[in-house]
């Protein structure tokens, strides 16, 4: 599968993706829509709820994955779908809001169960005013 924001790429027993943004907000958003494009069909989510988060770290790659983690803790925990997200990130502290809806069976065609995503063969770089990027998530 490829889109123009990310494309989901097979890695041995788990599954990564590749993900491209013109700012290091849009890169992060669109490793959110590309982690929920994992786990269900986004176009049948509705922005219905609204969810905030705050994370600090020492680095955009412990930043992006924490982000991530969280993302996969809320699904998991409360079983809540974004839709609509926004991002700022100032010094190492990022701040999302995300709107969406609690996942319905009935509704929601389940696709995968990521445990995590992890450190490896992770990479975060900036090519030609474009933010890249490459993350792999334990299933």
């Amino acid at each position: 599968m490829s889109y123009e924001s990310y494309e989901i790429i097979d890695i041995a027993g788990d599954v990564g993706l590749r993900i491209n943004g013109s700012s290091i907000e849009e890169l992060f958003i669109n490793a959110c829509k590309g982690l929920y494009s994992l786990i269900t069909e986004p176009s049948k989510v509705e922005a219905t709820e609204t969810k905030t988060i705050e994370i600090k770290a020492d680095s955009m790659e412990e930043l992006l994955v924490s982000f991530l983690n969280e993302i996969i803790f809320l699904f998991d925990a409360y079983g809540f779908l974004g839709r609509e997200i926004d991002v700022s990130i100032d010094d190492f502290t990022l701040k999302a809001k995300i709107e969406g809806e609690y996942y319905k069976p009935d509704k929601h065609e389940g696709k995968l169960l990521l445990k995590a995503a992890t450190y490896h063969n992770l990479e975060i770089d900036k090519k030609d005013n474009k933010f890249l990027a490459q993350i792999v998530f334990d299933i």
